[in-house]
């Protein structure tokens, strides 16, 4: 079985903004079989936990990722994004199992960034970067279908 990058919060890793894990029994199974890589590029970005709810602004045509004091946090996000896509690389990972509507790991749905908790179509940085260089993107929502 080729080799799997995953949100960390997924595998129970208590990294979440507010402290706490998503947690889904199969997903640290992988990880546990050493199937999967559990990473959080949040925290890789150097973000702490907790830490304050971060979305994706459209600001000036350009993305951009704020908190909810109005902070502007996208170099952070860029580069836990980039060292997720430098581990999954060195890994040859060909898939990731993503947070959905996280504004790292969100994969076809995001928060729409008025914190409000309304949902969009979007991805995340790392979600993006990641596809750029090729890996398949899976949610907690699909990650059932990986090798069907």
């Amino acid at each position: 079985m080729p080799q799997i990058i995953v949100s960390a919060c997924l595998a129970g890793i208590k990294c979440r903004y507010d402290g706490n894990a998503n947690l889904i029994e199969e997903i640290r199974e992988l990880v546990e079989s050493g199937k999967a890589i559990p990473l959080c590029p949040e925290v890789m970005g150097g973000l702490p936990t907790p830490r304050k709810s971060c979305e994706i602004i459209k600001e000036d045509n350009e993305l951009k990722i704020v908190n909810t004091e109005g902070e502007d946090c996208t170099k952070v996000f860029q580069e836990g994004a980039q060292k997720t896509a430098a581990i999954a690389k060195i890994v040859g990972a060909e898939y990731a199992i993503l947070k959905q509507r996280s504004p790292s790991c969100g994969y076809g749905k995001i928060y729409d960034g008025t914190f409000s908790g309304k949902i969009i179509p979007g991805k995340g940085f790392t979600a993006t970067l990641l596809e750029e260089q090729g890996v398949k993107i899976f949610t907690e929502e699909n990650f059932e279908e990986i090798n069907k």
